[in-house]
């Protein structure tokens, strides 16, 4: 590949959000490469959105693997450096949605100890450990921005939600650190704060209708945030334009969030 192609990493990246962010970053010249981890059983639906994206990307690429498991991530970095060639990651978002949904106080299954370290591991810690080895394998640019998705859970609580919730705090103040401790390599890293948004994600929260509806009674503009509102702010991130925002929490939300 040509050296001076721009490429887009995206952890979690075959639906919600993180499929949303690839389509946006094909559809303005990018190359776009996507870690994901699906049953087989819903890898139709998902070929065939990863069809119309390499349509429009200048390069893509897919890896149904474990992002989280050690040997599989060094495995998938190596094949990556393959495919890049003397190219650089210019942009890496993260979008893993694997946390435990369960009540802390009910009759029957509760969360654990281990509930808790496998969601914060996955859905915090795994950036770190992403941006860690990619800088360890030189495979960022001068430039390079960083986005990963938080959400309103991270300051309310909302039930069943307790383990993710600690994870998109644990995340929130990994990216701050990442901002400022690899400031020097020209890494930006921020997170975007998404409203609530009606992804197959947010469908595996138990009473999501209720967040749903609440979150519309809030929202001044009167719709639920849409995938496409959250990968528009990522791209936005991208440019050069936003080279002096790092470290920081950015609202795309539609106002749901001011009442």
């Amino acid at each position: 590949m040509n050296k001076d192609d721009k490429w887009v990493l995206i952890i979690g990246g075959s639906s919600g959000l993180g499929l949303a962010t690839a389509q946006k970053f094909a559809a303005n010249d990018y190359g776009v490469i996507v870690v994901h981890r699906d049953r087989k059983t819903d890898m139709e639906e998902i070929q065939n959105h990863f069809q119309q994206i390499a349509q429009n990307a200048s390069g893509f690429h897919s890896f149904n693997a474990d992002a989280i498991n050690p040997e599989k991530r060094n495995e998938t970095h190596l094949s990556i450096k393959q495919i890049i060639g003397h190219g650089k990651i210019n942009v890496l978002v993260h979008s893993v949605a694997k946390g435990n949904l369960k009540p802390m106080h009910d009759d029957k299954n509760t969360l654990t100890n281990q509930d808790f370290h496998l969601t914060v591991d996955a859905m915090a810690i795994n950036l770190y450990d992403w941006v860690k080895e990619l800088v360890g394998h030189s495979m960022f640019s001068d430039d390079v921005r960083i986005v990963a998705y938080t959400s309103e859970g991270n300051t309310k609580a909302w039930k069943n939600y307790a383990a993710v919730s600690a994870a998109k705090v644990a995340l929130e103040a990994i990216v701050r650190n990442i901002a400022l401790e690899f400031a020097d390599l020209g890494i930006k890293a921020n997170c975007i704060q998404a409203g609530v948004t009606d992804t197959k994600s947010l469908r595996m929260i138990p009473n999501n209708e209720v967040l749903k509806e609440e979150a519309l009674k809030r929202n001044p503009n009167n719709r639920l945030t849409r995938p496409e509102d959250v990968a528009n702010a990522a791209y936005l991130l991208s440019m050069d334009e936003a080279k002096w925002i790092t470290g920081t929490i950015i609202k795309v939300d539609g106002g749901e969030s001011l009442q």
